[in-house]
């Protein structure tokens, strides 16, 4: 199914009995409505479940403009008015979960519970060597202009940003390449203290991509929130380990139909 939002496409696929309560899962970077199937076949047996393709993913189209981290919260914000959805509980994997913090900590959306699942949004610190590296390549881009020009300079530049750069970073067009900078480079740190509904914080402790010290800030500043940690997990901890997963997830939204 699709949605008309901000003159885009969304799809989104709608699954389960109608309750009074909705759950609206958001996917990761780079992921799709797919990649909750076994949450999806699991909830919707209790709850009225929505999934949404983010703009530039699945089957939605992509955004007409470099789009920010808000802008992907207002769509998901728009679709939950459209939709005529009142009582929420938010899910958000990775990238998801940046949605979410931004969606309830900035822009005052009341869910009436969230769990966030790897979830990115706090901005590592630059280490001493990570600093240098990035001085040298102002150095250097700045040198290759003056010699090569800007416009051979800047298509050298780039060629060996895409060899270096994630997978992510590497395989977006132009447009979400530019959108990913600008979600990476945002740290969400200081709207997680605005955050009032009760929160869980599901984590895989093998997770190299938003380590389980990412979790321990949240917590500490999330107010009413807590941690469960799934041994051996990484990044796509949902899925190392479904069965844990959604036995925790279905004793913390107990009684929320």
């Amino acid at each position: 199914m699709q949605l008309e939002i901000n003159n885009l496409k969304v799809n989104y696929l709608e699954k389960g009995p109608q309750t009074k309560t909705s759950v609206v899962l958001l996917h990761g970077w780079g992921a799709s409505i797919a990649a909750f199937n076994p949450i999806i076949d699991n909830l919707s047996k209790k709850f009225k479940v929505y999934a949404i393709d983010f703009p530039g993913f699945g089957l939605s189209d992509k955004p007409d403009k470099s789009y920010h981290v808000e802008d992907y919260s207002k769509i998901v914000l728009e679709f939950i008015n459209k939709m005529n959805l009142k009582d929420v509980i938010l899910i958000g994997h990775s990238f998801g979960g940046r949605v979410i913090i931004k969606l309830v900590g900035k822009l005052g959306f009341c869910p009436k519970k969230i769990i966030l699942v790897d979830s990115a949004g706090i901005r590592p610190k630059k280490t001493l060597k990570v600093k240098i590296r990035e001085r040298i390549y102002k150095c250097i881009k700045k040198a290759a202009r003056i010699i090569l020009g800007k416009a051979k300079a800047d298509k050298i530049i780039n060629k060996y940003k895409n060899k270096l750069g994630s997978e992510d970073y590497k395989n977006a067009d132009e447009t979400m390449k530019e959108v990913f900078k600008n979600v990476i480079n945002e740290d969400l740190t200081d709207y997680l203290p605005n955050i009032k509904a009760p929160t869980l914080l599901v984590w895989g402790d093998k997770d190299t991509e938003t380590p389980i010290s990412d979790a321990k800030i949240m917590e500490s500043l999330i107010p009413d929130s807590g941690i469960v940690t799934i041994r051996g997990a990484g990044h796509f901890s949902y899925l190392d380990n479904t069965t844990f997963f959604l036995t925790v997830v279905n004793n913390f939204l107990e009684g929320c139909e």
